[in-house]
């Protein structure tokens, strides 16, 4: 876990003399906030067409009847624009790593009565459109898909722990979706 942190704090360090005007972009996705879930990014510029997009979530909320959604989730991305970069369309590359602690979801029927912890791995294809709102602020919709592999334990219940096994899924589908707010520094 710590890995992950000590990583992205080393590649921002590496990339912040490239942290000025129209090159940086700071940004939160709301439809994570919908599912009780912080997270931020920062999108930096690298060419005229090309931007690099670190995004991360962070869910350690406790919920009423041992509800749980924790889980960390780190995105990098590398994004091409059509026209140049923080205007219009882009397609981009994507990863993703996460490690969830998930279950006793009542609305989830497979995860009503058990609680999944363990790690994904994947990539994939994003296309999306960025609106600007001015000089400071802008709005980004984006939609991805690719691949995910997940390695987690089952447990009956999360106090008791009884484990049920452990377990391999491998997933092709949507990985990415967001509607971004969007700052700019200066």
């Amino acid at each position: 876990m710590y890995r992950e942190y000590h990583l992205l704090i080393v590649l921002l360090f590496c990339l912040s003399p490239c942290l000025h005007s129209q090159q940086t972009a700071l940004k939160t996705n709301i439809l994570f906030w919908g599912t009780t879930t912080p997270n931020a990014g920062v999108e930096v510029g690298i060419t005229r067409q090309f931007t690099l997009d670190i995004w991360g979530a962070y869910n350690a909320w406790k919920f009423k009847n041992d509800m749980k959604l924790n889980l960390y989730l780190l995105q990098p991305e590398v994004r091409y624009w059509f026209c140049r970069k923080f205007e219009g369309h882009f397609v981009g590359v994507h990863g993703h790593y996460g490690h969830f602690n998930i279950g006793q979801i009542p609305f989830f029927s497979g995860l009503k009565e058990y609680v999944l912890r363990g790690d994904l791995y994947g990539g994939g294809l994003t296309y999306g459109y960025h609106w600007a709102l001015g000089e400071r602020w802008g709005l980004e919709a984006m939609i991805g898909g690719g691949y995910a592999y997940m390695k987690y334990d089952k447990y009956r219940c999360a106090d008791c722990g009884e484990r049920v096994g452990s377990f391999t899924r491998s997933y092709f589908g949507p990985t990415r979706i967001g509607f971004s707010i969007i700052y700019f520094l200066r």
